[in-house]
């Protein structure tokens, strides 16, 4: 454990606090007070991130420290996004997430800036980490509802485990196209950087492997969705344990010793 006594350790205890805060006043029924905070969660970690990227002089994107930083920051607005557009709630979860993420950024990986190597210098380097961190939390937003359709008691028409299916579905259909763009332009700039496509990689392959979960799901659904609709959910929360392997595990295991072992 690294407990960090500098500003940027100030401003994301601040926002793992306010997220608490947020979350205990939507769970005690205060609504007003709990979209306030969670406002400010939202700011707090907006200024968390502007901090580190002034801080290290480019995108804090390099490594996991910078990653769930981030993380944290696209919560709110992507929960905002999800209730109002595609009709899906869960704020409460939300706030956890918030909460949840934060916690290896104050807690356990290092906030000593690095050098940031030649090949995370290409352009594609931003977006391709950027469209993967957003696929990220839809995911686990997507196996939230999941896992409240499984705890649903009752037939395959109740309108419980009908409304939580449906967004599981409706959030796995916004981040797919997320995960999809992540492998194109990850492939592309290893074309870049190491000069091919594709290189076997472990990273790689477990984000390859998260990919072809959701394929499955989609098809899951599709052939036997109304009869057994929460094997749908499975695997969306499936899907979810193979992001946390390919986000954490690979990168931090030794048995994983690859080309993105910078993350750490």
């Amino acid at each position: 454990m690294e407990i960090k006594y500098t500003y940027q350790g100030l401003l994301i205890y601040l926002t793992i606090a306010a997220y608490i805060c947020a979350f205990v006043a939507r769970a005690i029924g205060i609504k007003k007070t709990a979209k306030t905070l969670y406002f400010v969660c939202f700011l707090i970690a907006a200024a968390s991130f502007g901090y580190r990227w002034y801080h290290v002089r480019h995108v804090p994107f390099q490594n996991l420290f910078e990653v769930f930083l981030a993380m944290a920051m696209v919560v709110y607005p992507l929960s905002i996004f999800c209730r109002r557009l595609l009709r899906v709630g869960g704020e409460a979860a939300d706030m956890l997430i918030g909460a949840i993420v934060l916690v290896p950024a104050g807690f356990v990986f290092s906030a000593r800036p690095q050098h940031l190597p030649p090949a995370l210098q290409c352009w594609l380097f931003a977006p391709h980490v950027a469209v993967y961190l957003l696929a990220y939390v839809i995911m686990a937003k997507a196996a939230v509802q999941a896992l409240c359709q499984l705890k649903t008691t009752g037939d395959n028409t109740d309108s419980s485990l009908i409304l939580y299916e449906k967004g599981t579905y409706r959030m796995i259909c916004l981040g797919f196209p997320l995960l999809t763009l992540g492998l194109i332009t990850g492939s592309w700039w290893g074309k870049l950087a190491w000069g091919d496509y594709w290189d076997w990689d472990p990273k790689e392959l477990w984000g390859l492997v998260s990919w072809l979960v959701y394929v499955e799901y989609f098809h899951v659904r599709y052939m036997f969705g109304k009869k057994y609709p929460r094997l749908g959910s499975c695997l969306a929360i499936l899907g979810a344990v193979v992001i946390v392997i390919t986000l954490l595990w690979v990168n931090l295991s030794r048995l994983f010793a690859g080309l993105h072992s910078y993350a750490t």
